[in-house]
């Protein structure tokens, strides 16, 4: 079998070791910093009101921290080597390391408060299991119930699976008829975070210009570029659920090729959109996999590899 479809596959077993695990709470009102998925995963829950700072690592360095120490930070990386991430390290009295190696150059500075592993195994490819396990975590972390959701991802994965080879096949043939001039995939609330890691993995999987954005942002301006785009909404049940399909009907008879990814199952408490996260990133795995396929794409990582460490 594939090795990068192999990973995908892991997804429901390394959720649930991750769901099992013991994880101490995470601090509020402090920065979450993080690169590419490990800055996205908290990005979700900042749309689901918690109170903290998702900000991109390179960024807060660069610009934020006005080389002034703070108190306490988490700190989010899957390898436990991203450059930016432990630029980040001493710019903290103490910080949480959240990451996939807890014997990384993250997990073990001496100003580690503590670790939250996420335990989602080897990975080579684009953050499948990674991105899935960390938001398990940061639920667990944030006192959210994850468990009947976790559970949902194995009851529906082969849907998923079918959901993820039906959108390549589409987009495929869309690519094959039309010339098409822009690719976005969006998406609301904590489905925002979603819609940048989908745009993420399409990217690093087919090497086509995918970008990731908010609905509402959507609407403010790139709807102009509808005709001879693909657009993929990504649906929820919340407050923008409603304004979404209104958009997609106008985008599509403006002439854009509209796709929707929805979790349509009950998917627990306190809030439906809060937990379809964990449901509505899977067929995008699959469908970067499967499209990448049908494009002949051998490798994922060709300008780089999959950890970035910048000079």
């Amino acid at each position: 079998m594939n090795p990068i479809l192999d990973e995908i596959l892991e997804i429901p077993a390394r959720a649930n070791d991750v769901l099992n695990s013991s994880i101490e709470l995470l601090p509020l009102h402090v920065p979450y910093l993080g690169m590419g998925s490990s800055y996205f995963a908290p990005l979700a829950f900042k749309y689901m009101g918690l109170p903290i700072f998702p900000e991109l690592a390179s960024e807060y360095v660069y610009y934020l921290s006005k080389g002034k120490k703070s108190p306490l930070a988490v700190i989010l990386s899957q390898s436990g080597r991203s450059s930016e991430a432990l630029w980040c390290r001493d710019l903290f009295d103490q910080y949480v390391a959240v990451s996939n190696y807890t014997d990384s150059d993250l997990c073990t500075a001496p100003n580690v408060a503590h670790v939250l592993p996420i335990l989602a195994g080897e990975e080579h490819y684009s953050s499948s299991k990674t991105y899935v396990n960390t938001l398990v975590a940061l639920f667990k972390g944030f006192g959210f119930l994850p468990e009947a959701s976790v559970a949902l991802i194995a009851y529906k994965f082969d849907h998923y699976r079918e959901l993820g080879e039906q959108l390549a096949n589409d987009v495929f043939a869309v690519l094959n008829q039309h010339e098409i001039h822009g690719m976005y995939v969006t998406g609301s609330g904590p489905n925002i975070a979603t819609a940048h890691e989908a745009a993420l993995i399409l990217c690093e999987s087919t090497k086509l210009n995918f970008h990731g954005l908010p609905m509402a942002q959507y609407d403010h301006g790139p709807k102009e570029t509808a005709k001879n785009s693909i657009v993929i909404q990504i649906l929820a049940k919340g407050e923008a659920y409603e304004r979404t399909k209104r958009l997609s009907d106008m985008i599509a008879k403006a002439g854009a090729h509209v796709f929707t990814v929805e979790a349509l199952e009950p998917i627990g408490s306190p809030s439906d959109e809060n937990f379809s996260i964990l449901h509505n990133i899977i067929p995008f795995n699959f469908m970067a996999y499967f499209l990448a396929e049908k494009l002949n794409i051998g490798e994922t990582f060709v300008v780089g590899g999959k950890v970035t460490e910048a000079n």
